[in-house]
């Protein structure tokens, strides 16, 4: 069933979670208005590209499916970001020359704009401790490359689409490889085991 104020459609998820879809836009905002007003036995909020899971202690109610579908962005005080993360990254990524033309831009302007860039982790997935930086600013959106690579090493920092993101372990991938860190981004004697949480700022910063 649709709402108002950007929730599209909610729905009980199992026995103990609800889940909402919005438009990608307003994810981060209706997770903050649930962060500064809670419903009853709210234990957990998992954002995603489209939606946001509500984990509760309980079955959820009519009641709180109706408070759900009236949810608006920004309701209640606004909220201080969970924590700020400074990245150290070497801009030397196979793809630097390719996303600097593509954009129009020389390498240097290209590596100024992503370190003037504040990103903020919009959700997690792909693998552990990935997390998908929104505040790419719309010129430098790029699409993925056409042929994936087969092993794109743990720290290197990517581009596609409208986000920025870091590979936390060597895995396949698409994205367009601009630079890489010594960071380590997930880490499971850590805790918590991921640096790059929802709702973290991050900062990228040129070294080497």
């Amino acid at each position: 069933m649709s709402g108002v104020g950007g929730v599209e459609r909610v729905v009980a998820y199992g026995d103990r979670a609800v889940l909402l879809e919005a438009d990608p836009a307003l994810v981060p905002a209706l997770r903050a208005a649930l962060a500064a007003a809670p419903l009853d036995g709210q234990l957990d909020l998992v954002p995603a590209a489209r939606t946001l899971l509500v984990v509760l202690d309980r079955p959820p109610t009519d009641p709180d499916l109706a408070a759900l579908r009236r949810l608006r962005p920004g309701a209640g005080p606004p909220t201080a970001p969970t924590g700020h993360l400074e990245v150290p990254v070497v801009f030397d990524g196979p793809d630097l020359g390719d996303v600097a033309a593509r954009t129009g831009r020389s390498e240097a302007d290209l590596v100024t704009q992503l370190t003037g860039t504040r990103f903020t982790v919009a959700f997690g997935g792909f693998a552990p401790g990935f997390g998908y930086l929104t505040g790419l600013p719309e010129e430098l959106h790029v699409p993925r490359r056409p042929t994936p690579r087969t092993r794109v090493p743990a720290g290197a920092v990517g581009l596609a689409g409208p986000y920025a993101g870091i590979y936390p372990r060597a895995s396949p991938g698409g994205w367009q490889l601009v630079g890489r860190t010594d960071l380590v981004l997930f880490d499971v004697e850590r805790d918590p085991p991921a640096l790059l949480t929802p709702g973290t700022t991050v900062a990228l910063r040129a070294v080497g």
